[in-house]
């Protein structure tokens, strides 16, 4: 008889931890950052993309917090550039994969596997993602836009 009252106090802590757990698991940040750093685009200087079309490393030297991250530039004048218009330069949904927020997901993804359509910046998290993704953008934006807007409210 005691044995089954410490199984069924031990069974019924294991039930509301993962309860708790899928609540939180739930939510997530409005950066993607990595579970180390507070970095966003893992370091990576976002406003590159738009002027030199190619991703650049960050500086310590150069840095803003924004929306709870630290975003990295490789000069002042880009950090100026991004302090004047964050969202002119931000990725897309965060910096989350934006193919896995279109199929109602989220993953991290690589700085090297980017996107720029219509003036908005987009990564991913594979090649083999990357190049789905360039498959049907369009459609991959509306689904994306739609479903970022569901996280957000979570």
């Amino acid at each position: 008889m005691k044995r089954n009252a410490v199984r069924d106090v031990y069974l019924s802590f294991v039930a509301s931890l993962l309860i708790s757990l899928s609540g939180s698991a739930m939510a997530i940040d409005p950066v993607y950052t990595s579970y180390f750093n507070d970095s966003a685009i893992s370091g990576y200087d976002a406003v590159a993309y738009f002027t030199q079309a190619k991703p650049v490393t960050g500086s310590d030297e150069f840095t803003f917090d924004y929306k709870y991250a630290t975003w990295k530039f490789s000069s002042q004048k880009h950090l100026d550039l991004f302090k004047a218009d964050p969202t002119a330069y931000a990725p897309q949904y965060g910096g989350y994969c934006a193919y896995a927020v279109a199929n109602r997901d989220t993953a991290s993804a690589e700085p090297d596997l980017w996107t720029v359509y219509k003036g908005k910046l987009y990564l991913n998290y594979s090649r083999k993602i990357n190049a789905l993704w360039r498959e049907d953008i369009p459609g991959y934006i509306e689904k994306a836009n739609d479903q970022w807007k569901l996280f957000m409210t979570e």
